[in-house]
């Protein structure tokens, strides 16, 4: 049937529209259909599949691998245990959907006890680890602190970034941005339909490409004293990166594939998502690294092992013990933090933690480490605390 589709007329002319908040405020060169799916692509309903899609929606900027591949032992075992979870126990097979898993990976002694792959992935597949990447932004500056590129971390981070100077960044010392006690008032909410600082920013930076991700810093107020509150925000940790910037005098990409991807050992290129086209965006620091499940496993075992990943030292082991003690007395319930990585209650155990799922768990005292990609719906916090449960549950387990 001529002009129809399984006898349905199609209308002449019809486009893809903005949703209502994306289209206030600067127009932008994206192309409405991608604005579209990046807004959408956190809903519960994609997400395992965007997720370890990202390079089909933004501009990317490459971490290479280079050098031989740090060759990961094994020793596969079931995963034969179980955990409890809100007075129930559940096994460990039970967990990978209950917590929408994408992929998990257990680690023992430096071997391999269990990689799983799900919905399509494979040990190819390249997933954003969003703020994951936090805690490899901390190991970049423990680098350039050790090359002596930053003086100290007491230093005013006004004296690396000028820019800063007369906002809310002003008498902030490079730790307290570290600690996430930078005193700046930017509340890490993200309601979309009411957009508040943080969600304009990422509209404006992430969705639209019209701004770039730090601009904020340039102009924010101040809420607290600077070192005085704890108050999450990814802010924080994009200043930290147009620091690293600035202090390599090279792209956080570069410095990532130079002082980290490749003395690593990683097996597969990684990438950061950017907040603009080439010549203009700047690496997503904050929350944009993607890599593979095996190299985000190495980089857990490069901490568990001080800082060396395969014989080669990559970050002093000082920086890995400050950087994973928490900078407050600890939560006895949700534990604390330290240098852009979560600390465990009532144990040495310390984690990555990124939007929706994503964890890098190491135990020191079992020597374990746990990657678990996810793709939550939404403001899910059960599915969070239940993967804490089985974290420490894994950690417990003793294969055989």
């Amino acid at each position: 049937m001529a002009g129809s589709i399984g006898a349905l007329p199609i209308a002449a002319g019809a486009q893809q529209t903005l949703p209502a908040p994306l289209a206030q405020g600067p127009g932008s060169s994206v192309p409405v259909a991608i604005q579209t799916l990046r807004w959408h692509m956190l809903d519960g309903d994609v997400n395992a599949l965007t997720f370890r899609s990202m390079d089909t929606l933004f501009t990317t900027r490459s971490v290479p691998r280079s050098g031989p591949v740090w060759q990961l032992l094994r020793a596969d075992r079931p995963l034969n245990f179980t955990y409890r979870h809100n007075g129930n126990e559940h096994s460990a097979e039970d967990f990978l959907e209950r917590t929408y898993t994408n992929a998990l990976i257990v680690m023992k002694n430096g071997r391999i006890v269990t990689e799983i792959y799900r919905n399509n992935s494979d040990a190819r597949t390249r997933f954003i680890g969003w703020s994951m990447t936090k805690s490899i932004t901390s190991v970049l500056v423990g680098c350039a602190l050790a090359e002596g590129r930053i003086r100290s971390l007491d230093d005013p981070i006004t004296d690396y970034l000028p820019e800063l100077r007369g906002g809310g960044y002003e008498g902030a010392s490079i730790r307290d941005v570290l600690e996430m006690r930078s005193g700046v008032d930017y509340e890490e909410r993200y309601d979309f339909a009411n957009p508040g600082v943080a969600a304009q920013n990422h509209i404006s930076a992430l969705v639209k490409n019209v701004s770039r991700f730090a601009d904020p810093a340039r102009t924010i107020r101040r809420l607290h004293a600077p070192g005085e509150v704890f108050q999450y925000k990814t802010l924080d940790t994009a200043v930290l990166g147009w620091l690293l910037e600035r202090v390599s005098g090279q792209s956080v990409a570069a410095y990532t594939a130079q002082r980290l991807w490749e003395p690593l050992g990683a097996e597969f290129d990684g990438y950061y998502i950017m907040d603009g086209e080439p010549g203009v965006g700047r690496e997503f620091s904050g929350a944009g690294f993607n890599a593979t499940l095996r190299d985000f496993a190495r980089f857990g075992q490069m901490m568990l092992d001080g800082g060396v990943a395969d014989g080669r030292r990559i970050v002093p082991a000082e920086w890995v013990d400050l950087s994973t003690r928490s900078a407050f007395d600890e939560d006895s319930r949700t534990g604390g933090y330290g240098l852009q990585w979560w600390t465990a209650a009532g144990s040495d155990s310390y984690y990555a933690a990124g939007l929706q799922g994503q964890f890098i768990y190491i135990d020191p005292a079992s020597r374990t480490v746990v990657v678990k990609l996810s793709y939550f719906p939404p403001a899910d916090e059960s599915a969070g605390a239940e993967t804490l449960a089985f974290l420490a549950a894994a950690s417990a387990w003793s294969p055989r």
